[in-house]
């Protein structure tokens, strides 16, 4: 069992990132966001193994809390890792808490593979139970992103939000809006566009 990792980030993509451990090895790691990370940085990354029949992986998140509540969704019946993942994705711990506080059950089923019974599911699982989270995720200190060209960086973002199992149609319906947002980076055009899809 993995608590964190260290080392330098060697990799980002849009589905994950790779860390180099001080022994040479590299780590392959799913993550939300991988642009939260830049390449030749030094970091530490919280992990969790997940094991499977199959398969093992590994799961990245840039903050505690964001594994807790990684955690705490894989809990819910209905919910897997992927799906998880996309929910903390924008890192909108804030969110989804007063959403659970509140039934409304509208706001989750906007993220993907979130059905109107898995919902109701998160809901009755967590209510109560995030309120220790919110105001730690108010003051993450987000790491800054690199600054690829603008178009390289859209095409990067379009490429992850696939990753996190949103369809090409809600893509395609919010792209006109990113791209008239000009933007130089792929984790300012990641968060825009979670952003847009949640209020969508």
């Amino acid at each position: 069992m993995y608590e964190y990792l260290q080392g330098l980030i060697s990799m980002v993509r849009p589905s994950h990132i790779v860390l180099e451990s001080k022994d040479g090895i590299g780590y392959y790691l799913f993550v939300g966001n991988p642009y939260h990370f830049e390449e030749g940085q030094q970091s530490r990354v919280y992990v969790q193994q997940i094991v499977r029949e199959n398969e093992i992986s590994l799961y990245g998140f840039s903050q505690e809390s964001e594994k807790i509540l990684f955690n705490k969704l894989l809990g819910v019946s209905g919910i897997g890792p992927k799906s998880a993942l996309a929910i903390i994705a924008g890192g909108a711990v804030t969110g989804l808490a007063s959403a659970v506080a509140q039934d409304n059950v509208d706001y989750l089923v906007q993220f993907p593979g979130i059905g109107k019974k898995t919902a109701q599911q998160i809901i009755l699982d967590l209510k109560g139970k995030l309120d220790d989270l919110i105001a730690e995720n108010q003051t993450l200190d987000i790491q800054p992103a690199g600054q690829p060209d603008a178009t390289g960086a859209l095409e990067d973002a379009l490429e992850a939000l696939l990753t996190l199992g949103y369809s090409s149609r809600d893509i395609n319906r919010i792209k006109k809006q990113l791209l008239a947002a000009n933007l130089t980076s792929t984790q300012d055009y990641i968060a825009l566009a979670l952003n847009l899809l949640v209020k969508s």
